[in-house]
């Protein structure tokens, strides 16, 4: 989630029911806010929805389709209904306001209009399910908690004879979204430039937008792609500090030092790069998000370093140059499955013989990818337009196919991700009174809990994972 970022729960499951293809090229729902003074930074975005209506019920939120109410519309409704009851009965949850008591015991979930829930469901799977919580047609004690159990048994929460007719239901990615040059501009401007002041309230002082590492025993292991190792259970650290270690720790996985050229493709808000110069490396880092850069800008001025750092405002495929190192925090995500061969030929171009590129990615399992690397999800409809997250296993492909580049070292750490999300969540909590004095309403709000609980949800189960990656060519290796 640094710049441009990855939809952490972009993996919807393809056995969704009852959901329809018919709206495959409509605009992603803009994210909710005004025109607030950021920070620092220019601010410039347009922020449209900045009014107060009410954060729930099923007329106040823009950019949900009308409900139907004809007969394919209930019949839909009432396969959803039974589907979600029969999975939820075995599972260690608690279910109410649906008649009796559903599940096993465990994290809460309160249906509190059943028509409205199952409506959204039978038309619209998992999207529907999510937008079903934005209106408060169910809630929950602990949303992260609850959709933690749906995500670690996502593959089998609809019975297999179903999972067949994925392909029928499931919706399309709208191909206005893929990542072409102008598609990628207003893809990270949708979600970047939403306003650096918004950011800092739940942010560390790093203003690092991706997975902290915090300090924990690393164990060796090995999966299909080869070795690599594994991160244990977070230990207790402050966040900026843990946010620094997973920086440092790319840094030293790339040989940056005295001398190093470098280029960062995906700025941020300038922490690696300013750490990266402290090193007394030069770095270029490029970014599309105009808020992001110019805060960027001053933060590296403060820190002293601007005569080693150029920020520039462009595309990845726009760089030219060759550089010691390449890097790139949590941006492959943002690139599209349509773009990861150019994505890979670029780092490879812009590699000088002997470099090192270093990668942190939030990897799905390979089986899911290919499953649904085209649908569109809650993630890419309602926050991360044109995302798709990559496998571990994709990426070797890709980059064997079109790259000398080859994978030299891993690091999995996706429990870390859980922990940082959860605390993202809870300053974002905290900060609710700021958050609405800079025009993010309760409404806003709603949905950026569902966009954090879903993803740590995904991250807590297992279901995705990040990890960092490093690649060189074949006999740079070291």
């Amino acid at each position: 989630m640094s710049t441009a970022a990855p939809p952490p729960a972009t993996s919807t499951d393809p056995t969704e029911p009852g959901t329809t293809a018919a709206r495959t090229t409509a605009s992603p729902t803009r994210l909710t806010g005004p025109r607030p003074a950021g920070v620092t930074g220019t601010d410039t975005a347009p922020h449209p929805g900045a009014d107060a209506r009410p954060a729930t019920g099923p007329g106040a939120w823009p950019g949900l389709e009308p409900l139907g109410t004809g007969p394919v519309a209930r019949a839909r409704a009432r396969v959803a209904a039974a589907l979600f009851r029969r999975a939820v009965a075995g599972l260690p949850v608690t279910v109410d306001g649906d008649g009796p008591t559903r599940g096993a015991g465990g994290p809460r979930m309160v249906v509190v209009r059943p028509d409205e829930l199952y409506a959204r469901l039978g038309r619209d799977g998992l999207i529907g399910f999510g937008e079903a919580y934005l209106t408060g047609a169910w809630d929950a004690d602990d949303p992260a908690a609850f959709l933690t159990v749906l995500a670690g048994r996502a593959a089998t929460l609809v019975p297999a004879p179903l999972q067949r007719f994925r392909g029928l239901v499931l919706p399309r990615a709208p191909r206005s979204q893929r990542g072409t040059l102008e598609a990628a501009r207003q893809n990270v401007s949708h979600h970047y430039d939403l306003s650096n002041a918004f950011y800092a309230r739940f942010l560390d002082a790093t203003m690092s937008y991706s997975s902290a590492l915090f300090p924990a025993d690393l164990r060796p292991a090995r999966d299909h792609v080869g070795a690599l190792l594994v991160a244990g259970p977070p230990g207790d650290e402050d966040l900026e500090s843990a946010q620094a270690r997973k920086i440092e720790r790319l840094l030293d996985a790339t040989g940056v030092g005295p001398g190093t050229r470098v280029l960062e493709i995906g700025t941020g808000w300038g922490e690696l790069a300013l750490r990266a110069a402290r090193r007394g490396a030069t770095v270029h880092t490029v970014t599309l998000s105009r808020e992001q850069r110019a805060l960027a800008l001053e933060r590296i001025a403060a820190a002293g370093v601007a005569d080693r750092v150029d920020v520039g405002l462009r595309d990845y495929r726009e760089v030219t140059g060759t550089y010691d190192a390449v890097l790139s925090v949590e941006m492959i995500e943002a690139v599209g499955h349509h773009f990861w061969p150019a994505y890979f030929r670029t780092l490879d171009a812009r590699l000088a013989p002997g470099g090192r590129v270093g990668l942190q990615a939030i990897t799905m399992p390979d089986e899911r990818l290919r499953a649904v690397r085209d649908t569109r999800t809650w993630i890419t409809k309602h926050v991360f337009p044109g995302g798709s997250l990559p496998s571990t296993a994709a990426i070797d492909r890709t980059c064997r196919r079109h790259t000398d580049l080859r994978i030299v070292d891993r690091l999995s750490m996706g429990a870390h991700y859980a922990e940082t999300l959860r605390r993202w969540e809870a300053r974002c909590s905290a900060a609710a009174s700021d958050l609405d004095e800079l025009g993010f309403d309760a409404r806003f709000r709603r949905l950026w809990r569902y966009y954090l609980d879903y993803s740590r949800a995904g991250f807590a189960s297992g279901y995705i994972d990040v990890q960092q990656i490093v690649l060189a060519r074949e006999g740079d290796a070291r």
